[in-house]
């Protein structure tokens, strides 16, 4: 890559300038060291000092007791170093420097004096890069295994031996070691920790030492899960976090991985964990309902919470797991939190950095090995074979393929030889459904920050655009990001900072009725999607009344849904800090969201030709059916948020005692927060999109359908606000490094439980602890570094969004029939409804070895909810049929195990391992109501069973193929159907059917490597899932009652070609033939015992055919294991970037989901598809080019 010099100072300039304007602050530029200029003639010394340090950059600290003295000097022409020394000369002062540092500290009139005390203790001082010192720095003795604390000053004692080396830890700041002989005067000058963020832990109230953590708390570095082409910062925690499970229904960019942290803590509630931004809670865009979250099937493609912020701005990402962790959050927080802290302004001239990736991903192929169909020759045989065995097929089967040339060559409308020439024409079609509605797609991601700033401000401001084109037509994910962080130092007591973050996403998918991908593999490669002429073909489908035409690259030409999210968050700081160990902070955010999302139905789509009952175009004779006489239809959603938080926290850290071995740590705060939803969405028809986006108008009276519709058709409205008033305080007490101990607790109020509860309020509240065994036992080895153990306990709540004390009534609009308005409930009334409790505990070993070249860390967890909301099934007299009780209890327990290890560090080659394990085990212990679950909830595991886990889905005992007939065989209970007469549901569906598994992984976690010589960085992650179950793509769907899974429109999948033909064949195959009337079992097989009246008990299933796709043949291991992402980087080095004029230029080549090993009994489908409903993308291989450069 070639940059011309003029190009790059223009773009120098023109990022500046936008910098500046941007954050309302003009940087500092460093100065050049100068000599002094002055002379002092009887001046204070502390002011002659002030003075040098001033004019030539130096930080010079000082006690000013020591220098309250007057000088007459000239120090004209002198360094810093010597004009200092000549101030202070013949005092009782010595002057040290280091760098840009200059300390100054008492000593004698002797010359060469040792800076060692009578009883052998060595003297020294930890200062920050500002000079200022730093109070409450851990200095350890590496050999003698002796610990202290620096004072007010920054100073501090030790008893020493000849030669000794320390090592120096503070929060915040970057670990540091020393060595020296005891007369050596140890100055140390310790560096932000912002390379070395996993000695700090973020918890969005309070900024702690990873030492004295006492909870279960994951922090990462954002460079660490950084993907190339990946934009979603939920997609990046897959397999990263120990006991985080992030799963998703589809592969498509548009869609929202769901998350769980420690398994599944609620039945009904949400399940999501709570984001935290810069100590903020968001919410989501949309407020959608539990059910739809909790849903496994559902792909969420409006996004989340975190949807809309720029990875390229996140600094770190802080999981908090545990109820030590979690309890200042409060309600919800039993799911775990997650805490984003951006990135800041430096201190310094500033730095532009560009970065760009350029992305390319793999479309699907017929070819690949996860898709397993019939080509157009192998359909056509199929059919015939269909044909030959008289197979019935429905008298509304789509009018294209064999079947219906065959139909028409027996109803005389066409000859045999047409009849011949049409089979040989679409044996040979072979159509690429995924060519023509998939393509490799190009998307490219682009971010500019600059950062700088003084002593006084100090801002972070940065813009990026993402383009993001999926694999599927249509299918487009646009983003625009602005964020700036100004920090102002107004004094030494006050501090205060603004943060505004910004974004507006654009996205196109598919309208509701148009499934692109499924379409796709469900459809006949025999099916031709052009004419001769290049015109669309068109096959008639069966709409319930008409033969309509169809095409779904018309659909695609003519529907689509359109979805507009933006959100603007401004974040006020306050910190005020009277003295050294106190602070106060005050914190106010307001958040404005807004979200629309329009889908539209051209009057060319199937879907309009089905309300209109004729082709566009045609006229419409049947005007009482007719709901859209004109045009097409529009369906709009809006919802707009407002939302605030006010958050006022005392804030107290001492050390005191001998060798400031004692610590108190005290945060208390009050908070208030409010979440304003409103909501409106309308469905109107008549809609004109390329004739001026207009509607129809004076439709006649005549069409009686739609103006039938048209009454019924009204607006909903939704206005729902929430607000919540907490306290909370934190208490954590520390002893020489030897142990911790934390208490945590907080009260939160809420109005949604009824005057009959006694739990209107709820404390929420932790202990915990922390022990340093390495030294509490005095283990002296060098060996070991750390070794600590650290368990917690503690209680939380949660409860529900749409529950309510009172009722609730919406009112409604005139109604004709009694010529007066009329009101609906909206809520029903539920007073005694009270939080559902978890209780939780953790216990953990951490440990490093070989100074931090060997890490390791084991946890263990146990959580119990009770008080769990379900659902209780009620009579209808009541008016509704079923409301929410207290009820339920979950345990959720399980382990995780995280290594890192550096197995080589040799001057040019390092190489850094890391991996992670979890398990986690989840069981309900109360069983749900008689009538509360279907058939399809057991089938499709969103039944809650006692006894299993959240999730488990049922299946038919599959007992083999009958050798005569090869029809399924399966354990249905009618020999002794005795056993489930006059039984209710949840009783027959638990004993007829039987438990396969979880559709989510028990065991989880990574193995990552870095392999890093000289300029070049070699990286790769693999993650595994273990424990999860599946169920093949269903291959009978419908086939009774005149289904569609053999319609001809329809492609089959190969194992057909390996069905039962012949008795013997039920030897190798589980694969039942495919019966037509001319088969004597065809009426048995076609329908199931069940549903006679005589029986007594639930229908179980409508045929054989059914309880087969649906039975344990069909479920195979979910269990996998990807190549997630293999990188290299290449970084140019110093002589390079000093000639192209830049600080930084490193370029990446990066795959993201590369490759996936699974189980062969897969059989062309991939590990995290499933047949419980349509078919959905699965994760494609994309390959990235990114650019990073620094100016």
């Amino acid at each position: 890559m070639s940059f011309n010099k003029r190009k790059l100072d223009n773009m120098k300039r023109g990022c500046m300038t936008f910098s500046m304007m941007l954050a309302m602050a003009t940087p500092v530029l460093a100065q050049t060291a100068k000599r002094v200029t002055m002379s002092f003639v009887n001046e204070k010394a502390s002011s002659a000092l002030h003075k040098v340090e001033k004019q030539t950059g130096k930080k010079i600290q000082y006690n000013y007791d020591d220098v309250n003295f007057k000088v007459t000097v000239n120090v004209s022409g002198k360094t810093a170093e010597q004009a200092v020394e000549a101030i202070i000369q013949n005092r009782p002062l010595k002057a040290m420097s280091k760098g840009k540092y200059i300390v100054i500290v008492k000593s004698s009139n002797v010359p060469n004096q040792k800076w060692e005390s009578t009883d052998g203790r060595l003297q020294g001082m930890v200062m920050d890069e500002a000079g200022e010192p730093i109070i409450g720095a851990i200095i350890r003795d590496r050999k003698n295994n002796q610990n202290t604390v620096t004072d007010a000053d920054g100073k501090f004692s030790l008893k020493a031996a000849d030669h000794i080396t320390l090592d120096i830890s503070y929060i915040g700041m970057k670990n540091t070691s020393w060595s020296g002989k005891r007369g050596d005067f140890a100055l140390v000058v310790m560096k932000d920790a912002s390379q070395n963020l996993q000695d700090v832990v973020v918890t969005g109230y309070q900024q702690l030492d990873r030492r004295n953590l006492t909870s279960s708390v994951v922090s990462k570095d954002m460079s660490e899960l950084m993907r190339g082409g990946v934009s979603d910062v939920s997609k990046l925690l897959e397999g990263q976090i120990p006991d985080l499970i992030a799963t998703n229904a589809s592969g498509e960019v548009n869609a929202t991985n769901k998350i769980r942290i420690r398994g599944t803590s609620t039945l009904i509630g949400n399940r999501e964990p709570l984001w935290v931004l810069d100590g903020v809670i968001l919410t989501d865009p949309v407020n959608l309902t539990s059910d739809v979250l909790n849903d496994p099937d559902y792909v969420n493609r409006i996004g989340n919470a975190i949807s809309g912020i720029n990875p390229q701005d996140i600094k770190r990402i802080d999981v908090l797991k545990d109820a030590a962790a979690t309890a200042l959050y409060g309600t919800r927080a039993a799911n775990g939190v997650i805490v984003v802290t951006t990135k800041s302004g430096r201190e310094g001239k500033p730095i532009i950095s560009y970065s760009a990736q350029f992305t390319m991903r793999k479309r699907p192929y017929y070819t690949d090995s996860k898709i397993n169909l019939m080509n157009s020759a192998e359909r056509i045989a199929f059919s015939q074979d269909l044909v030959d065995s008289h197979y019935v097929f429905p008298s509304g089967m789509p009018k294209t393929g064999y079947e219906y040339a065959l139909s028409q060559y027996y109803a005389g409308q066409i000859t045999h030889e047409e009849f011949k020439q049409q089979v040989y024409e679409m044996a040979n079609l072979n159509t690429d459904w995924f060519d023509l509605l998939t393509h490799n797609s190009f998307s490219h991601d682009h971010s500019v920050n600059v950062s700088g700033g003084s002593e006084l401000v100090r801002y972070y401001t940065s813009v990026g655009y993402t383009d993001q084109d999926d694999v599927i037509n249509n299918t487009t994910n646009r983003r625009y990001t602005a964020m700036a962080k100004i920090d102002f130092n107004l004094s030494k007591k006050f501090q205060f900072q603004v943060n505004i973050n910004g974004y507006l996403n654009k996205r196109e998918y598919a309208a509701g009725e148009v499934n692109f991908i499924n379409y796709a593999y469900n459809t006949s490669r025999a099916i031709p999607a052009y004419n001769a002429d290049g015109s669309y073909s068109f096959y008639k489908r069966y709409s319930g009344k008409n033969w309509l035409n169809y095409n779904i690259l018309n659909e695609a030409d003519n529907s689509s849904t359109n979805q507009e999210t933006n959100a603007v968050t401004t974040t006020f700081n306050l910190r005020y800090q009277p003295i050294n160990d106190f602070f106060l902070n005050a914190v106010f955010s307001a958040n404005v969201q807004n979200a629309d999302i329009e889908t539209w139905y051209g009057e060319k789509t199937f879907h309009a030709s089905q309300l209109r009952t004729v082709e566009d175009g045609e006229t419409v004779t049947d005007f009482a059916n007719c709901t859209l006489p004109y045009g097409g239809e529009l369906s709009k959603n809006n919802t707009k948020s407002v939302g605030w938080t006010a958050r006022l926290q005392a804030n107290y850290n001492k050390y005191f005692g001998e060798a400031m071995a004692h610590n108190i740590n005290v945060a208390a705060g009050f908070e208030a927060s409010s979440t304003h939803y409103k909501a409106n969405s309308y469905t109107q028809r008549g809609y004109y999109k390329e004739r001026g986006m207009s509607f129809a108008s004076n439709i006649p009276e005549k069409f009686t359908g739609y103006w039938n519709w048209m009454r019924s058709n009204v607006p909903s409205l939704t206005d729902r606000k929430t607000n919540m008033v907490s306290a909370y305080a934190t208490l954590s007490y520390t002893y020489r490094d030897l142990f911790t101990l934390n208490a945590n607790g907080r009260y939160d109020g809420s109005n949604q439980f009824g005057s009959r509860s006694k739990d209107k309020l709820l404390p929420i509240w932790s202990v915990s602890g922390n022990l340093n065994l390495r030294n509490l036992c005095k283990i002296k080895s060098e060996k070991i570094d750390d070794l600590r153990l650290k368990a917690s306990y503690g209680e939380q709540g949660n409860m529900l969004d749409n529950q309510t004390p009172e009722l609730i009534i919406k009112k409604g609009n005139m109604n004709s029939f009694y010529d007066e308005f009329t009101s609906t409930v909206a809520y029903f009334a539920n007073p005694d409804l009270k939080w559902e409790k978890t209780r939780s505990v953790n216990v953990g070993l951490e440990s490093s070895f070989f100074r931090n070249r060997l890490q390791f860390e084991v946890e263990y967890y146990y959580k119990k909810t009770t008080d769990a909301f379900m659902d209780k099934t009620i009579a209808d007299v009541n008016g509704y049929k079923s409301y929410v009780v207290n009820s339920g209890n979950i345990i959720n327990k399980g382990f995780n195990f995280t290594i890192t290890a550096t197995p080589v560090k040799l001057k040019d080659f390092y190489w850094i391992f890391s991996g992670n394990l979890s398990k986690v085990y989840n069981k309900v212990e109360t069983a749900p109501g008689a009538e509360t679950y279907t058939l399809n909830d057991f089938l499709n595991g969103t039944a809650v069973v006692k006894g299993q886990a959240v999730g488990t889905f049922y299946s038919y005992k599959f007992l083999g193929l009958n050798p005569i007939d090869g029809g399924p065989i399966i354990d249905d209970f009618e020999d002794r159907f005795k056993e489930v007469e006059d039984k209710d549901e949840y009783s027959v569906y638990t004993k007829v059917l039987v438990p396969s598994g979880r559709r989510e992984p028990d065991i989880t976690g990574s193995i990552n490597n870095t392999f890093t010589y000289k300029q070049w960085r070699l990286s790769s992650t693999l993650l595994y899932n273990l424990g999860a179950k599946t169920r093949l793509f269903r291959l009978f769907d419908g086939v009774s009652n005149g289904g569609s899974a053999f319609n001809s429109d329809k492609n089959i999948h190969k194992d057909f070609l390996n069905r039962w033909q012949k008795p013997g064949d039920e030897n190798h195959t589980t694969i039942p033939s495919v019966m037509g009337k001319g088969n004597g079992s065809y009426y048995f097989y076609n329908s199931h015992w069940s549903s006679a009246e005589w029986s007594g008990a639930p229908i179980a299933t409508g045929s054989y055919w059914t309880m087969y796709d649906y039975s344990t043949a069909r479920v195979v291991s979910a269990n996998y294991l990807k190549l997630s992402s293999l990188s290299l980087t290449y970084e140019f080095d110093r002589k390079m970037l000093d000639r192209m004029g830049l600080n930084r230029l490193a370029i990446t080549l990066s795959g993201y989901n590369l490759h996936t090993w699974c189980d062969s009994a897969l059989r062309g489908q991939t590990p995290t598809q499933g047949g419980f409903t349509e078919v959905q993308l699965s994760d494609t291989p994309s390959y990235t080019l990114g650019v990073t450069i620094n100016f």
